[in-house]
């Protein structure tokens, strides 16, 4: 009887490991509203701008919405209009330089807004981010208070009244690739 071994090697390739990216984001707000109008009468129109920086590790996508709408019984959110732009330059308060891309949330009332741009899904004014930290766009929104077709008594039902609404950048991470 005989017992016949063959030759055997190994190599060992030690130490592998995978470690997931980050997502987050700041403004320059310095914790202050991005708008903050008082006394606004009829016709009345503004822009404010707000400089958004992501210092992720991960490949992403900044989408802008709105959420918490509260208005009060005499409807300002129907009569406010706002639109959301992305783009470049300008900073907080101040939109000197800004240059709009393409993709904006559409002007429209605050409540239909607050309606159908409510989270990331149905969000606008994209950005795609490429995981480099520091990069960084600017965000410009534009609001007119229209009375346009209101009769007088109307319009004057408004007087004292007020709307607040979050405005929200969401990052979220890119998707894998399919298999």
């Amino acid at each position: 009887m005989m017992v016949w071994q063959g030759s055997t090697a190994a190599s060992r390739n030690s130490g592998n490991s995978w470690a997931t990216g980050q997502v987050a984001l700041t403004d320059d707000d310095a914790g202050r509203a991005g708008v903050t109008v008082e006394n606004l009468v009829p016709g009345r129109t503004g822009q404010k701008c707000i400089v958004v920086t992501s210092s992720s590790t991960a490949e992403g996508e900044v989408r802008a919405y709105v959420q918490n709408l509260s208005g009060s019984a005499a409807g300002p959110e129907d009569r406010i209009t706002l639109q959301v732009e992305g783009g470049t330059a300008g900073s907080f308060d101040d939109c000197t330089g800004f240059t709009p891309v393409p993709g904006a949330l559409p002007a429209q009332p605050l409540s239909i807004l607050a309606r159908v741009n409510s989270d990331y899904t149905s969000g606008g004014a994209a950005w795609d981010t490429t995981g480099t930290a520091g990069e960084s766009s600017t965000y410009r929104g534009t609001w007119t208070f229209d009375t346009a077709g209101m009769a007088q008594a109307q319009i004057d039902a408004l007087q004292g009244s007020r709307v607040i609404v979050d405005l929200v950048w969401d990052l979220q991470g890119d998707d894998a690739p399919a298999a």
